[in-house]
């Protein structure tokens, strides 16, 4: 708008354009402002004249009124700074004559701090870089002056293990009670069976129990999991002389391939039900979606519930037992075209390992197909599962009369809901051979029907809306294996394959269920955080002899209930200590 008009502008000199036509703000406010109320223009005059809108022109002048001091903007002096840099020229001298006996800036600057001279890194490298000085070379440590270093920390060396009878604190005392738990376990014969790789260094079965270590202390490993390197009580449960660092880790699981990692699970499961830990027969099944660092490999787009979006994501399927709420299965990097399928793979796992297939399965409407339900069916396993709503269902059941619903009471949940009204009919699926139970409910709290389809024609109502509503405890399963046993790739620092990562998170999750059954019967159903956090998360003294291992735990008010679990003052092999005996004692 304002080119338009200073075309129109004309003057007797050619210099009035400069008047005129002012192109920097504040000379075009200054003309405009003088225009009106010096030489008397209208308003919407000097607006149009010097490129203002009518309403923005009112507001700049009433600012001007408001105050009178802003006229002087228009002529203020800019301020310069200094021609010369005071620093740099205070200090070339000195800069100049350090960095002739070989100091590099770092050192410069460290000599200049401790003489009470505050100088930047950058300051000190344009100073010397206007001296004409390069960058020094690198240079070996004789070279460098004599500084603080930090230490170097010891490697992880089964041969550098110490015997030797000593008295050291630790802050994992209560770590060491999953080692009678272990006893009937031959985590050695495991590793060597799944053929995991190890070295002279740390063999596979070290590899293998320090890494469960990490997995059961319940230690967040985004930043606090190189702090655990120093602990000692932490390396003598894994076997070493001191616990593998970080890299270690995150190179170990990436050699551990899909085969090895079946294996694992198989050895595990067999293993841990010989141990005495049961299983129900009933377990729920469900996808989560880990996210990973799709740089590292090709990964496809999953939803990813955390976050309300879909992303790069590993698709991992997990089963958990509903009665003894423990992780028993898990297979990773799971295709879309084959997440259909998973639940197959599960059951005949499951056949596999027990003789038969499992009793009973619920999961949500997404896990898989109606031709894989048939394929249940076949299979004589029972299973309990959400439909998904479609417009004309939901037109139909709205238009049902209310003499085809019948009202049941839920009694074992605790919730707000419990006297939902069901409509319980059969239906035929394609792709399905036979005929469904379906359960349509409502006033269960939610906006829409609840749809449930099942082939269990035997049990009432109530009981199959108590079982489903049972089956949401595996969101907090999950939910557990990500805070706890860290298996959220992305929130590590440790960065484990997330396949070897799930197999290693079974394992904590059955410890931890052993441990529970040895507990007062208000403790036996808690999470895993909430055992570490009362009852493990504690520290002590480490006594070792030259036949025992004595580990006192500190005093703690929660300690009396570990006295229940018959595990204190009863010697138990340690095989991969020099064939010492653990024993667990309180204050």
């Amino acid at each position: 708008m304002a080119t338009s008009h200073r075309k129109a502008i004309t003057s007797a000199h050619p210099e009035g354009r400069f008047f005129l036509a002012p192109e920097k703000t504040t000379h075009r406010q200054y003309e405009a402002l003088r225009a009106y109320f010096v030489e008397g223009i209208p308003s919407e005059e000097a607006a149009r004249r010097f490129g203002y809108t009518p309403g923005s022109f009112r507001v700049l002048c009433s600012r001007f009124r408001e105050d009178s001091e802003k006229a002087e903007r228009f002529f203020k002096d800019v301020a310069h700074g200094p021609q010369s840099p005071p620093v740099r020229d205070r200090l070339r001298e000195r800069a100049v004559a350090m960095r002739k006996r070989n100091l590099s800036v770092y050192d410069i600057q460290r000599e200049f701090t401790e003489a009470g001279e505050d100088v930047s890194i950058n300051t000190l490298s344009v100073l010397l870089r206007e001296e004409g000085f390069a960058r020094l070379p690198r240079r070996s440590d004789e070279e460098r002056p004599a500084a603080p270093a930090p230490e170097v920390a010891p490697v992880a060396d089964i041969r550098a293990l110490n015997a030797t009878p000593r008295t050291f604190r630790t802050r994992f005392a209560g770590l060491f009670f999953f080692v009678p738990l272990l006893e009937g376990i031959d985590l050695a014969a495991i590793a060597a069976q799944a053929k995991l790789p190890g070295s002279k260094m740390i063999p596979a079965a070290e590899a293998l129990r320090s890494t469960l270590a990490l997995k059961l202390v319940g230690i967040e490993r985004k930043s606090h999991v190189m702090q655990l390197v120093f602990d000692e009580g932490l390396a003598l449960f894994s076997g070493l002389n001191v616990m593998p660092k970080r890299s270690w880790f995150a190179a170990y699981s990436s050699r551990v391939g899909g085969e090895r990692n079946r294996k694992l699970m198989e050895l595990w499961f067999d293993e841990v039900r010989s141990a005495g830990l049961s299983d129900s027969g009933s377990l729920d099944v469900d996808f989560h979606s880990v996210p990973a660092n799709p740089g590292k490999e090709p990964l496809e787009k999953h939803y990813v519930s955390k976050r309300s979006r879909s992303q790069k994501a590993v698709l991992v399927f997990l089963a958990r037992d509903a009665e003894e709420r423990v992780l028993c299965y898990a297979n990773a990097a799971i295709p879309k075209s084959e997440r259909a399928e998973e639940v197959v793979r599960f059951a005949e796992f499951y056949r596999d390992r027990t003789g038969h297939y499992p009793r009973e399965l619920v999961f949500d409407s997404q896990l898989t197909t109606y031709e894989k339900l048939d394929w249940l069916r076949d299979k004589e396993i029972r299973f309990l599962t959400l439909r998904r709503r479609t417009r004309q269902m939901l037109a139909r059941i709205y238009s049902l009369p209310p003499s085809m619903w019948s009202r049941v009471t839920l009694r074992s949940l605790t919730r707000k809901y419990r006297t939902p009204r069901v409509l319980d009919e059969r239906v035929t699926l394609k792709n399905y051979n036979g005929e469904l139970r379906q359960l349509s409910i409502i006033d269960l709290g939610h906006e829409e029907p609840t749809i449930l389809l099942t082939n269990d024609f035997a049990s009432g109502p109530a009981a199959l809306i108590t079982r489903y509503a049972k089956r949401m405890l595996i969101e907090n399963g999950i939910a557990e294996a990500i805070h706890f046993f860290h298996i959220d790739a992305l929130s590590s620092m440790v960065e484990l394959k997330v396949d070897f990562d799930l197999q290693i998170t079974l394992m904590g999750s059955a410890l931890y269920r052993m441990f529970a059954e040895r507990l007062p019967e208000n403790y036996r159903r808690a999470w895993a955080k909430t055992l570490f956090g009362n009852l493990l998360d504690v520290g002590g003294n480490i006594d070792i002899t030259e036949r025992e291992v004595i580990v006192t735990l500190d005093k703690r008010a929660h300690n009396p209930i570990l006295a229940e679990t018959g595990l204190l003052d009863r010697p138990t092999p340690m095989p991969w200590f020099f064939d010492r005996q653990l024993i667990l004692r309180l204050p």
